[in-house]
């Protein structure tokens, strides 16, 4: 089989050649005497026009049909600008039909109405739409100018195995029976985390890999089971000079795949400030609306809910929505609904209206705080005021989640704009009160602030990581830190996170004792490339920029895995099942 050219190629400036053109059916027309077909392949469409001489050879052609046809390339009359190639058509002279196609089971076209377990049962018909194409084409585009970088900065791409040890402190692992080591167990690798500081131990500075990753976690619209994660680590560089690195990348990375010029650097947010700003460690700063802190303003306030959010340290916050003064008392019962959900005891909501502030809570507050409160917020007519009054991580939270929902309501979540930003200076733990014990917020192996080691012992709360995430339009695109490099250090953050002696021997021995031996200062960042792609093609959901996803119910619909074994298979791995009581 032969083609002189692919389907999307062909312009006006071909016309009189003889082509040779393979593809297939993506739609048929009958007008009489002629018979048009639209020619599909990875790259476009070219229309073929067939007359009477072939019509018996083509009398049971319809789409999905694989053709093989030659002919003269021909000016349209009726031209399609819609297409690449709308200028021209080709006049059939020749046609094999290469393979027949059952009627498809889902409409092979960019518009769609299957449901999305029949588009992913039948993936491979799905990925034959031009639009999911063009998603994974985008994909690989964001692949090759991430690795031309990364080569073009010494990096070496070195694979790390996908048959560990399991470990603590993150999700669920997916485990992976032995059959030669009875009841014993590998793990699939959450991330490469300490293979790459291994590999910054044996000395080569720069790595990378584009690392298949496996976490047992519910899904959703950006998780997936198995993800890839563009995987980064160097040794002798400051946090910064990452940082620097990265932007680089993706500046470049936006240039080549979506032909845009982005300025670096990028803003920076401390964790603290992007949670009083904008009530989220992954800000979307695409759109105003602000957090403001309106603690002070109800310091002597007659409304009992904010006098004992301030005797209790808390904080009162406020985001002002334009032109939703209007909402309804339904409207209303939803958002408060919402607030509840992301964990608020409840929502305050005031409206600005005809230069007044009305809300069930006005007949508390005093002429001087409605004044002032109008002052600090600077209130517009038609504007609804959002109200929390809790812990201050609860109230910023949750205005996060109403301010983040509103975005999406007002329309100020533009898919076609791209808005970096760097959130740094993390904390280094998180204590969780059902526990009664400090975790790690990145992992046990990120290198804290030297000036905050004076607090470890007596308040870890107040240290803070050398941790940074780069963010994109809300999304968190790749998280890293600066890593530990010496034994004692390392130590001491299993002891502030509650190991035993005999604990890091079992779960980090092996990797513990390679800090002994001459570690470099080292540090790396990991970037969700399915996320990256997800992001820049402008897609709802990663399943669409994913070959072969799982559903929401983490299973394939198409080879309907995950299946049970034969029991001979369980045997051999010594696995017995029993029902769950």
């Amino acid at each position: 089989m032969e083609r002189t050219h692919t389907n999307g190629e062909l312009r006006l400036s071909d016309t009189g050649k003889e082509v040779t053109l393979l593809g297939w059916v993506a739609k048929r027309r009958n007008f009489g005497a002629l018979v048009f077909i639209d020619l599909r392949d990875r790259t476009g469409i070219t229309q073929l026009v067939f007359d009477e001489t072939l019509a018996e050879q083509i009398k049971d052609v319809r789409n999905e049909y694989i053709l093989q046809v030659s002919g003269t390339v021909l000016e349209r009359k009726d031209k399609n600008p819609k297409l690449a190639t709308g200028d021209i058509e080709v006049k059939v002279n020749e046609v094999s039909i290469i393979n027949s196609a059952e009627t498809t089971p889902i409409i092979v076209a960019d518009d769609t109405d299957a449901l999305e377990d029949t588009r992913l049962k039948y993936r491979y018909l799905d990925l034959r739409r031009p639009i999911m194409q063009n998603k994974l084409m985008m994909r690989h585009k964001i692949t090759h100018s991430m690795r031309e970088y990364l080569d073009s900065k010494d990096f070496i791409e070195i694979e790390t195995p996908m048959l560990g040890r399991s470990t603590p402190e993150g999700a669920r692992d997916y485990l992976v029976p032995s059959r030669v080591h009875p009841g014993s167990f590998y793990a699939l690798p959450q991330s490469p985390q300490l293979y790459k500081q291994l590999l910054m131990v044996s000395g080569f500075e720069r790595y990378y890999q584009f690392a298949r990753c496996f976490r047992d976690e519910d899904l959703r619209a950006d998780r997936q089971t198995d993800f890839t994660q563009v995987d980064l680590e160097t040794s002798f560089l400051s946090d910064v000079e990452i940082q620097t690195m990265m932007e680089e990348m993706l500046q470049k990375l936006m240039k080549d795949v979506k032909g845009m010029d982005i300025s670096i650097p990028f803003p920076r947010l401390t964790w603290e400030e992007a949670m009083n700003r904008y009530g989220s460690d992954k800000p979307d700063n695409r759109f105003a609306m602000e957090l403001q802190d309106i603690t002070e303003l109800f310091i002597n306030c007659g409304f009992k809910v904010f006098q004992d959010c301030i005797a209790n340290a808390g904080s009162i916050k406020a985001v002002v929505v334009p032109d939703k003064a209007s909402m309804t008392r339904k409207e209303i019962d939803k958002i408060t609904e919402l607030a509840k959900k992301n964990g608020a005891k409840g929502l305050v909501t005031l409206k600005y209206l005809n230069g007044e502030v009305s809300g069930p809570i006005v007949k508390f507050l005093s002429e001087d705080e409605i004044h002032a409160l109008i002052e600090r917020l600077t209130l517009k007519e038609n504007d609804l005021v959002l109200i929390v009054s809790d812990k201050w991580r609860i109230t910023c939270e949750v205005l996060g989640a109403l301010r983040n929902h509103f975005g999406s309501l007002l329309g100020l979540k533009k898919k076609d704009e791209f808005s970096y930003l760097w959130v740094t200076d993390f904390p280094m733990f998180e204590y969780s009160e059902e526990d009664g014990r400090w975790y790690a917020m990145h992992h046990p192996f990120t290198r804290p602030r030297d000036e905050d080691m004076q607090y470890i012992d007596t308040d870890p709360g107040k240290v803070h990581a050398i941790a940074y995430d780069v963010v994109l339009n809300g999304y968190e695109l790749g998280g890293g830190s600066l890593r530990i490099y010496d034994g004692a250090m390392q130590d001491k953050m299993f002891e502030v996170l509650g190991f035993t002696e005999e604990k890091i021997q079992e779960n980090f021995g092996w990797f513990v004792d390679a800090l002994k031996y001459g570690t470099p200062p080292h540090g790396g960042l990991a970037f969700g490339l399915d996320r990256i792609a997800m992001i820049l093609s402008e897609s709802d959901s990663i399943r669409d920029v994913i070959a072969f996803p799982k559903n929401a119910n983490a299973k394939c619909p198409m080879s309907d895995a995950p299946t049970p074994v034969d029991e001979e298979q369980l045997q051999e791995l010594h696995i017995t099942i029993t029902e769950k009581e």
